[in-house]
């Protein structure tokens, strides 16, 4: 079956003007995406990636932790780049050099619609390509460092160089498909869950009527070999760190027991409840989702309900298992954005007069207005809010004043290098806020620090440290809501110049 030839394109179109509208698109998203980068605090989680990136702009090597990180995938990127951008150490490095990889990535995930327009039909793409361009969700987590728009670009990529590999039998495409898919399992471990429901929605077009031929051997042996050398290459870092597949297999059982939530077990619904920006959207998704079963069983389009049964399984598998946050909702994004596209393409497709048009075309404009407000207040206006349901255990404002009161104490007690001791069971994100300190030592409670000028402590203090700084002054910083620290300032010290 040619599946390609039962996909909706727009009459009159050429395929230049098309991809014209999609890199037009991807520009206005790159657009949304750049300004003020460095202005949101660094999330903990941020903050260890660039800890990383700043290593490897030191000349280390990447080192693969089975206990709490994940792949190398995003480095790949994020270090060259900073580079470039002038940054060669940690302490040279900026927000906003680290959250441009993501923003470049969330920018090609807009274009990557233009090349699945031959799949879903223009109308769906490009309705898709705008609620990525313009929607709260993807715009806050692209300009946040970490690996979820990477993974989802290359999950997209997957799906269309997969299809088109098998379809067409194509070994460039092959190719492609086992880049993506390395791409996507170097960057997270939750590969393996996407990878397990492609795999049933690939057997289901095998065996359900009407049924797909298999691809042939070569093609799939392109794919997996592509998959596995690419993958071997970014987690031994090029060759540099073999020690990785111990590290990986060690990997297997601390993921698993991670999944049972660690303090970010949610409920079933959790996903549901942050989608729901408008529940228009959701209207207009469950037309695509019935547009794509009519178009199986009336017009043997595969691909759209491919797409849904896809999409669904990945909703059940990421609901179902406790641990939730709120990045991983990108996920979900993809399907049910093209959901909401496939509805919209329906709707066009059912109202043949110009009046009926022109209402749908007003009414998507105004859910767009509507959506892009809702960007503005969450992503530039309150984006380290508590109560902004993205900015999750986030890092508050309150920290960033923390390194400017140290220099300013340093600078009233003529301290050029001043010593400073960390001493807490998670010390995340201060590793980042203190990268510019050349003197720093981090320690756990039950150690005993090293003298210093400054010690920096959560508020519940070891026996033996309060005895020590019980002649100090503290002033109290919030890192993330309901987490302070102290910072600690000897008796002696002039607090101001």
């Amino acid at each position: 079956m040619n599946a390609e030839s039962n996909a909706p394109t727009a009459p009159g179109l050429s395929p230049s003007i098309r991809w014209a509208i999609f890199i037009a698109l991807a520009l206005l998203a790159l657009a949304i995406r750049l300004p003020a980068l460095g202005a949101r605090p660094m999330h903990t989680d941020e903050s260890i990636n660039a800890y990383i990136t700043g290593q490897l702009l030191a000349g280390g090597t990447y080192h693969y932790d089975p206990q709490d990180r994940h792949g190398p995938a995003l480095f790949v990127v994020a270090e060259p780049l900073a580079r470039l951008l002038g940054a060669r150490d940690l302490a040279g490095l900026t927000e906003t050099e680290l959250r441009l990889t993501p923003v470049l990535f969330g920018s090609v995930m807009v274009l990557l619609f233009g090349a699945a327009v031959e799949l879903f039909g223009f109308t769906a793409c490009l309705v898709a390509a705008l609620l990525f361009t313009l929607a709260p969700l993807p715009v806050y987590y692209s300009r946040y460092f970490i690996h979820e728009t990477l993974f989802v670009a290359a999950n997209f990529g997957l799906i269309l160089a997969g299809w088109r590999a098998w379809q067409k039998n194509s070994l460039p495409a092959a190719a492609l498909a086992g880049f993506c898919a390395a791409v996507m399992l170097a960057a997270k471990e939750t590969a393996g869950l996407h990878f397990f429901a492609l795999a049933l929605v690939c057997l289901g077009a095998c065996f359900l009527p009407p049924r797909e031929k298999l691809p042939r051997f070569k093609v799939v042996a392109v794919a997996f070999a592509v998959l596995i050398f690419v993958a071997t290459l970014l987690f031994t870092w090029f060759g540099q760190n073999w020690s990785v597949f111990v590290d990986l297999v060690q990997a297997v059982p601390r993921f698993a027991a991670r999944a049972g939530g660690e303090g970010h077990q949610k409920a079933f619904g959790y996903y549901l409840h942050l989608l729901d920006l408008t529940l228009v959207l959701y209207i207009v998704a469950a037309a695509g989702l019935y547009a794509a079963a009519y178009d199986a069983v009336n017009r043997a389009g595969k691909p759209p309900i491919l797409l849904v049964t896809y999409g669904t399984l990945i909703f059940l598998i990421y609901s179902a298992i406790p641990y939730k946050t709120p990045w991983l909702a990108l996920n979900l994004w993809l399907p049910f954005a093209l959901a909401c596209g496939l509805g919209v393409a329906a709707c066009w497709e059912q109202i043949t007069n110009a009046a009926g048009r022109w209402a749908v075309a007003i009414a998507g404009a105004f859910l767009l207005v509507v959506l892009s407000g809702q960007t503005k207040v969450l992503v530039f206006d309150h984006p380290a809010d508590e109560q902004n349901p993205f900015a999750y255990a986030h890092t508050g404002e309150d920290l960033l004043g923390l390194p400017a009161r140290l220099e300013q104490l340093a600078a009233a007690n003529q301290l050029s290098s001043p010593r400073i001791d960390v001493v807490a069971t998670d010390a995340w994100p201060l590793p980042w806020y203190l990268r510019k300190f050349s003197s720093v030592g981090y320690w756990q409670p039950g150690q005993d620090p090293a003298p210093a000028d400054f010690y920096i402590t959560a508020t519940d203090l070891p026996a033996a440290l309060s005895t020590r700084l019980k002649d100090y002054r503290s002033e109290f910083f919030g890192v993330r809501p309901g987490v302070l620290i102290t910072l600690w300032i000897p008796p002696s010290f002039k607090l101001s110049p």
